[in-house]
């Protein structure tokens, strides 16, 4: 018994960074994970010739399972639906050595995920971040290897057709924009924040219709300023500000005591910051603030 939660265990980060991909919620990733543990532990093990296949199948139908009602769900989602923040930092997600790897579990890209169909998602998924082949994906989703093919050409073009670029390469500019957002922000500073934006900017804020936030998405610098400097004002010397690495990106992060009650995102081209997802729905929040508020992580002391 003991070798067989120990080989579970194994794989449950792989699993995990699958789950979170394919839906965009590190809550629902994790009881996905328990899910495939319990099918795993009812399962007896001569009948699994290879652990990590069976078990990548296991987890890609349940997400898909999970996808068609959770598409239900977020057309009815009060104001703009973002994904579950997870602190990267620690490698939660996987390893995310490379621009590419970073921009494929970025907040802006899974937001664009959300075009897809579930079965383009866990292709393109399967395909993208875990660099299977078409005849393994084939494999997982139960289809030939030409429509593996297909799901992912047609998958990979609705992605480019929305955004060719989804952070900027320079990794130095872009953490040093962020830093610089975050600074401003701490001081009230509105001169510095407006030279961090991009003249079209869009702000995304995502409250779920349990705090407060803008049902829809904010426009242009201006707008943007205006919208920030209301927040400046209201929030000044009550939260504490940060800069933390989130969805392999540098990231904002705003705790009032003990609790987060922010994370935003950053998407950075051409030198400024052209869009900023925010997270303030507290249910959304709460795999960070768990992850930042372990004992010693200066983040959330």
């Amino acid at each position: 018994m003991t070798e067989t939660v120990e080989e579970f265990e194994s794989h449950r980060p792989r699993m995990f960074g699958l789950a979170y991909r394919m839906l965009g919620s590190a809550a629902e990733a994790e009881d996905v994970v328990q899910d495939a543990y319990l099918r795993w532990s009812g399962t007896e093990r001569d009948r699994i010739d290879r652990p990590g296949a069976w078990l990548a199948k296991v987890v890609t139908n349940l997400c898909l399972n999970r996808l068609t009602s959770a598409r239900a769900r977020r057309e009815q989602y009060p104001g703009p639906w973002l994904p579950e923040p997870v602190v990267t930092e620690e490698g939660a997600l996987g390893p995310l050595e490379s621009a590419e790897r970073r921009e494929a579990v970025s907040t802006a890209l899974l937001v664009l995920l959300e075009r897809l169909t579930p079965t383009e998602r866990a292709v393109y998924v399967l395909r993208e971040a875990f660099a299977y082949s078409h005849r393994e994906i084939a494999g997982v989703l139960d289809i030939s290897e030409a429509n593996s093919r297909q799901l992912h050409r047609r998958a990979a073009a609705r992605v480019a057709a929305a955004e060719t670029r989804f952070t900027e390469r320079d990794e130095r500019r872009h953490r040093e924009l962020v830093e610089s957002f975050v600074a401003a922000a701490r001081d009230g500073d509105l001169a510095s924040l407006e030279k961090t934006l991009a003249a079209d900017v869009v702000w995304w804020g995502d409250g779920g219709g349990v705090v407060s936030a803008a049902r829809r998405p904010i426009e242009g610098r201006e707008k943007v300023l205006r919208f920030l400097g209301g927040l400046v004002a209201r929030h000044a010397g009550r939260l504490r500000l940060a800069s933390v690495r989130i969805n392999g990106e540098p990231a904002l992060v705003a705790w009032a005591g003990p609790t987060l009650v922010a994370v935003a995102s950053f998407v950075v081209r051409d030198g400024a910051i052209a869009a900023v997802h925010n997270v303030v729905n507290p249910e959304k929040l709460a795999f960070a603030g768990r992850q930042l508020s372990r004992p010693g992580d200066p983040a959330g002391s």
